[in-house]
């Protein structure tokens, strides 16, 4: 490039040398996204989905995100990820073949397809880094608009840091709140509800919250006059416009293809975001995808001729080309020279990744074939096996566990030496690849809840008997005192101190910043507790009943619950997710879907206590772990009196021990929450007719029985009933196949196992509703008599 053609088009010499590198970044990235595409196509690699048409917008993004700052987007940001130093190429190809190393794939060690963009924010212990330091990308889930919920609390945190001087002390974890939560999304995904929901949360909180749509028209095949009134979503979005009168949103809109029209809308969308803490959306138009959705399917199938000639026109790239050629700021020629320059590394950073991936891969399978040569000397069925083998085309290492499996049936019942070496293989490679496929699901830290030091409630004469409600209420208020990381919100949470009063009075004691009420948002509280939890908050998100979970239960499951697990624990988020359910009144204020809960959240731990005191041991142990919780508290139980523990706001309770609350010889019966009670009613009456009941109180059904002491009881009564509020087959199925199947008591039955739970419906109202809906004394009564009668009928004499 010439100093003088520089200076004729009025641009430094610095500033030029500055586009062609965005120049040469943006070529590079295409062709990384070229050559996958390929890879896919060669079967290297499964799946491929590509930020192709995105680049200038996302290199004009990526020049204001600042150190401290937090991205919550999505598949189409490798760009942005290159530009702020976050990612490598390598690092791209390496995701794209699932690599299961950390080190080739920082973002999910190969556990997440490729596109999905994240940063390691906590080091090789689960501690949080210095976050305020670096540069953060929280890491993406696919289901589109998902990543709002999120962005909406990584935003919020920086409003707290800035105006709780509580929090200055921090600056680890923020530099005085002003970070800005960029986050970005497809203009098709901005139907979702979650959108709709974060917006408008973030103009109400006003907190700095950047959002980039990137807009090509389409999503998928469905064009936008299908996804968008108007078309447009900053036009339906401009009654969020804020005004000299009224707060609200900052909108902009850009041309995707308008490299200089981008850098500077950005420069102003940040410094009024950044330093006035006003959300921001920047609407980018006129986007192409030159590659269609993803590998799955050709967008030639559903864009006329006239699309894909107006695309190929306004290409970013192509289009950025032209502008630097018409401004003199390099030649054709050099261009060139920089097109050639990034074909080349994006080649060389897919060879080095294809090498590592399959040197890697192929590291077991090398120790594996002199065993299966071995054995092929005797066994000419095995030399086939170790062929096919050989023979496969890019083998991963299902092939090889295969292959040894295969082989150990020809050598079964043989007892000689390769048999066993192979056998010793399988077991090696089974431990690595559950490090690989398996692991952190919770976390492994020191941290983890499972490792919490177990200190009992303390008690004495003075010890005041108390509403439920108010045990809780005194241990919300010592872990608020205790630390101002601790942050609680919800529907009606601040002002009254929720519907059941547990925070009564904390607002008024601790401010509207540490207790705070949400407006009816259930999907973007859990959002806004994520976030916050991210940057190192220990948030207590409330919902305020147990069915209106459902309204949050996908983000809860495909962002909360699989975050350590999709990242191999480079992120976590030790939210607390509090809310109330069981026994009470109606179809939506009674409701038990356990089962749901426990399939969904497998990541988060269930903590069901069956009174406040238990609930409150529990927050204790979750508030000082690294681990995500729903603890779900009896609802009928906050006007019921229980003794306040003199060290209320530091006894803890450990996750995983079941609780025996009455001793018996005859029969086993395994329930929880609310349900304790029921039980407990049933088993005196059961008592007064010969019949003795063992009640044991699993307290936590994820993790349940840690230790398998329900086995242990069901060898001494050899019955057992699983009890629970859920429908037919729901918990109580999940709690028979933990005891019968994982703790093997199947073997200590002389009788079938019982369930007791409620009607397939909802509950109906009022108190006879409840009774014949849910599962109540007499119902447990007779479950238990008949079930010793089928082995005594003659004691047992039929009662109906």
């Amino acid at each position: 490039m010439g100093l003088t053609k520089t200076m004729a088009a009025g641009i430094s010499h610095q500033k030029a040398e500055m586009i062609l590198a965005d120049f040469k970044l943006a070529c590079e990235s295409r062709e990384a996204s070229l050559i996958a595409r390929k890879e896919v196509f060669m079967g290297k690699a499964k799946f491929g989905i590509f930020g192709d048409g995105k680049e200038l917008a996302q290199i004009a993004m990526a020049k204001v995100f600042r150190n401290g700052d937090h991205r919550a987007g999505y598949y189409r940001d490798q760009t942005f990820m290159l530009a702020i130093g976050e990612m490598v190429l390598t690092n791209y190809f390496a995701q794209l073949y699932a690599h299961t190393s950390v080190e080739a794939d920082p973002a999910s060690a190969g556990r997440q397809m490729t596109g999905h963009f994240a940063t390691r924010m906590s080091d090789e212990r689960g501690q949080l880094k210095e976050l305020a330091k670096l540069k953060n990308s929280s890491a993406d889930i696919s289901p589109t608009a998902a990543q709002m919920p999120r962005l909406l609390g990584l935003a919020y945190a920086s409003k707290l840091f800035r105006q709780n001087d509580e929090l200055k002390q921090f600056s680890n974890l923020s530099s005085n709140g002003n970070e800005i939560a960029f986050g970005t999304i497809g203009n098709a995904s901005t139907s979702e509800g979650m959108f709709f929901e974060a917006i408008n949360a973030a103009g109400v909180l006003q907190v700095p919250m950047l959002i980039s749509v990137w807009d090509d028209d389409y999503g998928i095949s469905v064009p936008k006059e299908y996804q968008t009134t108007k078309g447009s979503i900053s036009k339906i979005l401009s009654g969020f416009q804020r005004s000299q009168k009224e707060k609200g949103l900052e909108i902009f809109t850009a041309n995707g293809w308008d490299y200089e029209e981008l850098c500077r809308v950005y420069e102003h969308a940040e410094k009024i975001c950044r330093e006035e803490h006003v959300p921001v959306l920047v609407h980018v138009t006129e986007m192409t995808q030159p590659q269609g959705h993803s590998t799955s399917g050709s967008h030639e199938r559903y864009k006329s001729k006239e699309r894909l000639t107006w695309e190929k026109n306004h290409d970013c790239v192509s289009k950025m080309r032209e502008w630097i050629i018409d401004q003199a700021i390099a030649s054709p020629e050099e261009l060139d020279g920089l097109e050639k320059e990034a074909k080349a590394a994006a080649k060389a950073a897919k060879d080095f990744a294809w090498k590592a991936f399959t040197s890697d891969n192929q590291k077991s399978q090398k120790k594996l074939m002199p065993l299966l040569a071995k054995a092929g000397e005797d066994f000419p069925e095995i030399i086939e096996i170790k062929k096919h083998l050989e023979q496969t085309i890019n083998p991963e290492r299902l092939d090889s566990l295969k292959a040894a499996k295969k082989a150990l049936r020809v050598l079964a019942g043989k007892e000689i030496e390769v048999r066993q070496a192979i056998i010793d293989w399988v077991k090696s490679v089974n431990e690595e690849n559950f490090d690989r496929y398996n692991s952190y699901l919770y976390s492994q830290s020191e941290w983890s809840a499972l490792k919490a030091e177990i200190i009992p409630a303390k008690y004495s004469d003075n010890s005041p008997l108390l509403d439920g409600r108010e045990i809780l209420q005194a241990c919300f208020e010592a872990a608020l005192k205790r630390d101002p990381l601790v942050q609680a919100f919800g529907e009606d949470v601040g002002k009254i101190g929720d519907v059941n009063q547990g925070f009564a009075g904390l607002q008024e004691k601790f401010g509207e910043l540490r207790v705070t009420d949400t407006g009816i948002r259930e999907c973007t509280i859990i959002g806004q507790g994520i976030g916050l939890a991210l940057r190192g908050f220990r948030p207590i998100a409330e919902i305020q009943y147990l069915d209106y979970l459902l309204y949050a239960i996908q983000i809860l499951s495909d962002d909360l619950a699989c975050l350590q697990y999709r990242t191999k624990g480079g992120q976590k988020a030790p939210l607390i997710v509090r809310t109330r359910g069981h026994r009470l009144e109606g179809i939506w204020h009674a409701g038990s879907p356990m089962g749901m809960i426990l399939h969904s959240l497998r990541g988060m731990y269930v903590l069901v206590p069956r009174n406040m005191t238990q609930a409150a041991g529990f927050y204790n142990t979750m508030l000082e772990s690294d681990d995500p919780c729903l603890i779900i508290e009896c609802l009928n139980g906050y006007r019921l009196k229980e003794k306040l523990p003199d060290n209320v706001g530091e006894f803890k309770i450990p996750l995983g021990l079941p609780e025996i609350l009455r001793e018996g010889d005859d029969v086993t019966i395994v329930t929880y929450g609310s349900m304790c009670r029921v039980v407990m009613e049933a088993a005196d009456d059961l008592e007064k007719q010969g019949i003795s009941c063992e009640v044991i109180d699993v307290q936590t059904l994820l993790p349940f029985d840690i230790h398998h002491s329900i086995a242990q009881s069901i060898k001494k009564t050899s019955r057992v009933v699983f009890a629970d509020e859920d429908v037919p087959g729901g918990a109580t199925a999940f709690m028979m196949q933990k005891v019968l199947e994982e703790q093997c008591a199947f073997a200590f039955l002389d009788a079938p196992p019982v369930t007791v739970a409620a009607k397939e419906h909802r509950p109906a109202y009022a108190s006879d509703g409840d009774y014949f809906s849910k599962p109540n004394p007499e119902e447990v009564f007779d479950k238990v008599y008949e079930l010793m009668r089928e082995t005594e009928p003659d004691r047992f004499p039929r009662l109906y």
